[in-house]
């Protein structure tokens, strides 16, 4: 400096020009050698994060890492019934302050902030309690923000695998919640605070603005709260995010609930079908088609002890399905091989229990029977007492004297024999007016047995039906 100053003075007489020239070279000389330096990485270089220590960056052990946590829901990717397990897009935030890193901005040409990579200071052991399974789906970004105040700040996109413990019970007009608990598993609560950045509102605000639909569940609300997790004598702090969603209940209304409705009517329908047989075949193949329904349901329920209650109307329908074939048969036998084969009378306790009691309380009008007394099969009128009693009038005709003439006898013999012919007639008459009567009784008693399955079977599916709704409007 001493020199140039002597060859400035030295200058001056020779000529102002150069005087001029000479100063401003030497101002602007100056200039750069005050001027500090402007790159990152000199400011990387002045923070010396290369040695950074990898504890828990506070100047007292005893001071606890406040970490604020912030999280926005972008989408929610699955949820597994089955395996009651959600599959959600977030966009997550943390933050902490790190007491050995700042510098002053404008010792660097007002850089407040460095993009750095995460090898070079203490990071919190952040922990999803809910999550099952590392993704290695989700974006990787390895840069934090570094600030001037010592201010790190992680923000990223997450796709996280959690538990989702599912209420089915409602099943498909459910509503379910989810939670994401963000904390540190290493560090106590006398360590780390976890702190949730934003309040419920601004949370949900959020999260109402960027979601994505996927079309069978809608987002209701999301709240978060701060709480403290006990474990083994041990207090952790979390951040705890509560994702209420909907289900839209539209496709399984028209996939499932609508088909098995009209599986149950045409089955009922079926009951008033005359002809036994054809109404078991049409039964038959209608069970088939609601059991379809049945493990088309079963597939999509996760196994718990909460049982749906569309599971339950439909095991109950089944039931009854199952019971009218059974009355279908039962009556069928009645019918057909009591009356027709075994040629089998009612039993008294049974025209007593369902003629007299049940066809009252069935509101079951029958035609008006004919009380009349049936002519009994006596010894008098029976054939065969008759071709004994002929026998024997024959000997004892025989031992008389011979007083009438033949035209006589044959007249005689051709009347008895006549007399025996109608007499079979008799018989035969009575056996079939007892027949049928035993045939017109076994058909009341399988009518009656129909109208009360019918009627039972009517009573307990709108029942199940009414409670169903119940318990959806609730």
């Amino acid at each position: 400096m001493g020199k140039i100053w002597s060859y400035t003075e030295s200058s001056i007489k020779m000529s102002p020009h150069m005087l001029l020239i000479l100063l401003l070279s030497l101002i602007s000389a100056d200039t750069v050698w005050c001027q500090p330096n402007c790159s990152f990485q000199n400011l990387l270089q002045s923070l010396n994060l290369a040695n950074a220590s990898k504890v828990r960056p506070v100047r007292n052990w005893k001071n606890t890492s406040i970490v604020n946590i912030d999280m926005t829901l972008y989408t929610i990717v699955d949820l597994d019934m089955s395996m009651q397990s959600a599959t959600t897009f977030v966009w997550f935030y943390m933050a902490w302050r790190d007491e050995y890193i700042s510098w002053k901005p404008d010792d660097f040409c007002g850089i407040t902030q460095l993009f750095v990579n995460s090898d070079y200071f203490w990071k919190p052991d952040l922990y999803i309690y809910e999550m099952t399974e590392n993704d290695d789906k989700s974006p990787q970004i390895p840069y934090y923000i570094l600030r001037s105040n010592g201010q790190i700040v992680n923000a990223m996109p997450l796709r996280i695998i959690s538990t989702c413990n599912l209420d089915i019970f409602k099943f498909p007009f459910d509503n379910q919640t989810c939670k994401l608990s963000f904390g540190s598993y290493v560090y106590t609560v006398s360590d780390i605070v976890m702190w949730p950045k934003s309040n419920s509102s601004v949370v949900n605000q959020n999260a109402q603005n960027v979601f994505a639909s996927k079309d069978e569940w809608v987002l209701q609300s999301v709240a978060v709260y701060n709480t403290t997790y006990k474990t083994m004598d041990m207090k952790y702090s979390q951040v705890v995010y509560s994702i209420y969603i909907k289900r839209v209940a539209i496709v399984y209304v028209l996939n499932l609930i609508i088909p098995a409705c009209f599986l149950v009517f045409l089955d009922i329908a079926s009951m008033f079908i005359h002809n036994y047989e054809n109404r078991l075949d049409f039964k038959i193949t209608v069970v088939l088609g609601f059991s379809v329904l049945l493990l088309i349901l079963n597939a999509l329920l996760p196994n718990s002890d909460n049982t749906p209650m569309l599971g339950i109307f439909f095991c109950i329908c089944l039931a009854m399905m199952v019971l009218s074939i059974i009355g279908t048969v039962g009556t069928s036998y009645m019918t057909v091989t009591e009356s027709s084969i075994s040629n089998s009378q009612v039993p008294a306790w049974v025209k007593i229990l369902v003629l007299k009691h049940l066809a009252h309380i069935m509101f079951f009008k029958k035609d008006s029977a004919k009380d009349e007394l049936v002519t009994p099969v006596t010894a008098d009128n029976d054939p065969e007492n008759a071709k004994t009693s002929e026998a024997t009038e024959d000997v004892s005709d025989e031992k008389r004297p011979l007083e009438n003439e033949s035209n006589v006898k044959t007249e005689v013999k051709l009347l008895k024999r006549i007399l025996l012919e109608i007499l079979r007639i008799h018989r035969k008459l009575i056996l079939d007016l007892q027949q049928k009567d035993a045939m017109t009784e076994w058909s009341l008693v399988a009518q009656i047995v129909d109208r009360l399955i019918l009627v039972l079977y009517l009573i307990t599916v709108t029942l199940v039906f009414v409670i169903m709704l119940c318990v959806w409007a609730i």
